[in-house]
């Protein structure tokens, strides 16, 4: 991402901070919740996006996260900070199994999008059914207001640390898209037989790529776990998040750093808008989904970001 281009993504994230100094409640509990969906699509980017596998179940991760999180403290009395920390520990690891599984196996596009749907559902089975989690009626976590044990008086300051965590993925994304890292995956995203006939390792570097993206999604769903301090199997383990996910990258750009902020603030400020004014309709923030997912293909394929780019390009010329 060029100095330039960073230019909006900088003025985005500058009102982000800003707004929760003033903001009410309700503006808060919209920007939290936006920037958990921006988390989960950023782990969703770092796999397909940039390494090039699609993934219909980021959900497996997200409630692996989240469940981790929330079980070490309710059932175990595991501080927040180190039960998140575990939690994203675990997000690396199913996702470490999942791509073992899958990658050795050979599994490629559909076939590979259909096997992370499978597992998604698996866990949302289990969790549904095991005393561990609570079952059908879910867990919920004990209310202590304390820094110490990640929850906080001021919903803004919650809010400062999700956008944290969105700005050091961030930085994580461009790192790696401009180093070796990135160009390994690029060239597997592409071609993966001319990539292994240049010397890379195809299978580590796909496991790299699922491993990252899963820690990433676990630390959204850690991030939810801490906020709403609630959870059931349908929560952390449903297709919501799933679709959101996937919806945020290609909306925003696929393989481009900054995609997932701009398609996850763009749907969820739609989302909002359509709720507001066609409330009494159900499901008609999920039309207006599918209607935005065919635009973008057709008019933008490269997304809000890559949209930007481009007429900056311009601009400058």
């Amino acid at each position: 991402m060029s100095k330039h281009a960073f230019a909006p993504v900088a003025l985005v994230l500058l009102v982000l901070a800003v707004v929760p100094a003033f903001a009410a409640n309700t503006t808060i509990n919209f920007l939290v919740s936006a920037l958990i969906v921006t988390l989960a699509a950023q782990g969703w980017n770092l796999l397909g996006g940039f390494c090039g596998p699609f993934s219909f179940g980021h959900a497996a991760f997200f409630g692996t996260g989240a469940y981790v999180t929330a079980v070490l403290q309710s059932r175990y009395g595991v501080n927040a900070w180190v039960g998140f920390a575990a939690g994203i520990a675990a997000g690396a690891l199913v996702g470490g199994l999942i791509g073992w599984l899958s990658f050795r196996a050979g599994l490629r596009g559909s076939y590979f999008a259909l096997i992370t749907l499978a597992f998604a559902e698996v866990f949302r089975i289990v969790a549904n059914a095991i005393p561990l989690t609570g079952g059908a009626t879910g867990l919920l976590l004990k209310l202590d207001v304390r820094p110490a044990n990640f929850q906080f008086a001021s919903r803004a300051a919650f809010a400062w640390i999700a956008l944290a965590c969105v700005v050091a993925v961030l930085a994580l994304s461009i790192a790696i898209a401009r180093g070796r890292l990135g160009a390994q995956f690029a060239a597997v995203r592409e071609n993966e037989d001319a990539a292994r006939a240049l010397g890379i390792d195809v299978l580590a570097t796909k496991l790299r790529a699922i491993c990252l993206s899963g820690a990433v999604t676990a630390a959204a769903g850690g991030l939810y776990a801490q906020y709403f301090l609630y959870l059931d199997a349908n929560i952390a383990y449903g297709s919501w998040i799933s679709v959101e996910a996937l919806l945020a990258v290609i909306v925003g750009g696929i393989g481009t750093p900054a995609g997932p902020l701009f398609g996850a603030l763009a749907l969820h400020a739609l989302g909002e808008a359509t709720k507001l004014f066609a409330g009494a309709i159900t499901g008609i923030d999920l039309v207006l989904f599918g209607l935005i997912l065919v635009g973008a293909i057709a008019f933008a394929p490269a997304g809000i970001a890559g949209s930007l780019q481009t007429l900056m390009a311009r601009w400058r010329r």
